[in-house]
């Protein structure tokens, strides 16, 4: 019998912090087989990604003090030496990171960088045949004209492309283990549908063993064998993929089951026939130099009135992002006209709102969070600074946060925490319209649930109106009156939610439905069988 490929036993990381030792990861034990394929799921902060950074015996130099034993294709990663570190890491066993924009380097073509990572480990190979392999292994990951794409940077790839690009340097030395940590977070849909598929491929080819890190249960259901699930530190529970996700035994799982967005009919939202506030009619914004100018919004109309939720749909690169930024006066259109006759709530107020996809980047690390949400209630020079405060520990205390956290800083804040400052900062001025982009993107299934429910409240007591822009679909069902479906800078399909998810007219709206990660293992790989036969027949 051959020795699992990777085998855990009573994993324990301890990080230092200026207030003690915090425990990440709590007597794990875990194996997987040669071949075999292991979804670790939870919420954030459970231990996920440091596990998976233990594999590769990532924690070195970091102070991060480590127990227990780890062994992955044989090699025991606790007490290996660096030399035979260096072997496992993009030899036995590789890794994809969450983010490929800051895992590349960006002033190295794509194909370099494969390359060396290559020539590393095969240190006889020379320069030409190390940049054939990463052509190579380019065109087995999908990127088209891959000799001509391999001289490209980071930033001249799309998200989904990137990520491709990262699988292709995992997979150029042939590895045994295959370690990806959150690879679809940040894409939409059919991209990330691609991700899995090709996953699954390569696994199918190669015999490649695969760990899969991520919160979205629906990305397990169809790609793993198994699904380990963690919260604080330890595992919860485990099992074949059909059985922990179909009957779940433990009750963090079953809420971790029941936190997930389904494309289910939804419950009324209501009115949306209120007070027009915000008005597009053929909106246009172009980029780029004379004549290389591009459109990323090409002729939208839509209409926000009061108390509706509008739902805006589509891939990355589909305009969404440049809508939504137009919509609130940050960027002018290049052509068509904006109309905002209700958009403003008194006395030189702004009656328009944005609360941003990344509130690690909309906020600055080196104000508290009391300061930040306090700007624009000083622009506005209404309050004075004691009405200032208590109004924005008010706000804190309606989000769901100590309003005593005032003086605190963005890193000592979770994501989900992060994203309700966010939410706070734009209630500040007392919009009656708010533009969300991807707010919830990046969050585990348990607290985007959160993060919908306070928008779903704030939004039924102020009489808020919300444009939610988002890639995941079950999402903007849940939240959504009307949805719009963008497509190359263009709207393709609007009208009422019920109607576009239950009976789409538009086949590109289809494509995105179907697209759509379920929980039911047999129905995910169906969907991928007809993807595939899909693709055959229109390839």
């Amino acid at each position: 019998m051959t020795s699992p490929l990777i085998e855990v036993e009573d994993l324990t990381i301890d990080f230092p912090t200026g207030t003690g030792t915090v425990r990440a990861v709590d007597g794990l034990s875990f194996s997987v087989e040669q071949g075999g394929a292991l979804g670790v799921v939870g919420e954030s902060g459970s231990g996920k990604s440091a596990t998976a950074f233990a594999l590769l015996g990532l924690h070195r130099g970091s102070g991060a003090r480590i127990g227990g034993s780890v062994r992955v294709a044989g090699v025991d990663v606790l007490t290996a030496g660096e030399r035979e570190l260096r072997g496992l890491r993009g030899g036995l066993a590789a890794m994809v990171f969450q983010d490929p924009l800051s895992s590349l380097d960006p002033y190295f073509a794509i194909g370099d960088q494969i390359a060396e990572v290559y020539r590393v480990h095969h240190p006889k190979a020379s320069r030409r045949a190390a940049r054939g392999r990463a052509v190579e292994v380019l065109d087995r990951v999908g990127i088209a004209d891959a000799p001509r794409r391999a001289r490209f940077r980071p930033h001249e790839f799309s998200g989904g492309m990137r990520q491709r690009a990262l699988i292709a340097m995992a997979l150029a030395c042939e590895p045994r283990l295959l370690v990806a940590d959150e690879p679809t977070t940040a894409l939409d849909v059919t991209v990330q549908a691609q991700i899995l598929d090709l996953l699954g491929e390569l696994r199918q080819e190669t015999g490649m063993g695969l760990l899969l890190v991520t919160h979205d249960l629906g990305v397990v259901a169809g790609s793993v064998d198994e699904v380990l699930v963690m919260k604080d530190g330890r595992a919860v529970e485990r099992g074949p993929v059909g059985t922990v996700l179909g009957a779940p035994r433990q009750p963090y799982t079953r809420d971790l089951v029941a936190a997930v967005p389904r494309l289910g009919t939804a419950e009324p939202r209501g009115a949306a026939t209120g007070e027009v506030l915000l008005e597009a009619v053929g909106v246009r914004r172009e980029f780029g130099r004379r004549g290389t100018r591009v459109a990323a919004v090409d002729g939208v109309s839509l209409t926000v009135r009061a108390g509706e939720t509008l739902g805006v749909v589509g891939e990355s690169g589909s305009g969404k992002t440049t809508l939504g930024r137009m919509l609130v006066g940050l960027l002018e259109p290049t052509g068509g006209e904006l109309r905002r006759p209700g958009a403003r709530s008194g006395a030189g107020t702004p009656g328009l709102q944005m609360v941003f996809q990344d509130p690690v980047s909309s906020l600055n690390p080196r104000r508290s969070i009391g300061e930040s949400i306090a700007d624009p209630l000083r622009t506005a020079g209404v309050l004075d600074d004691a009405a200032i405060v208590a109004r924005v520990r008010e706000l804190l205390e309606r989000v769901g946060l100590d309003p005593d956290w005032y003086h605190r800083y963005p890193h000592e804040f979770s994501g989900g925490q992060r994203q309700r400052v966010g939410i706070a900062r734009a209630l500040a001025p007392e919009p009656r319209l708010i533009v969300c982009d991807e707010p919830v993107s990046a969050l585990d299934v348990t607290t985007q649930a959160q993060v919908i429910r306070l928008l779903g409240e704030l939004q039924r007591e102020l009489g808020l109106a919300l444009v939610f822009i988002a890639h995941d679909l079950a999402v903007v069902r849940q939240v959504s009156d009307n949805v719009a479906v963008m497509r190359a800078g263009r709207i393709v399909e609007y009208g009422p939610a019920g109607r576009v998810y239950e009976a789409p007219e538009h086949e590109y709206t289809k494509g995105l439905l179907a697209a759509v990660p379920v929980l039911d293992p047999d129905e995910s790989a169906a969907r991928r069988a007809a993807r595939r036969r899909a693709l055959a027949t229109t390839g």
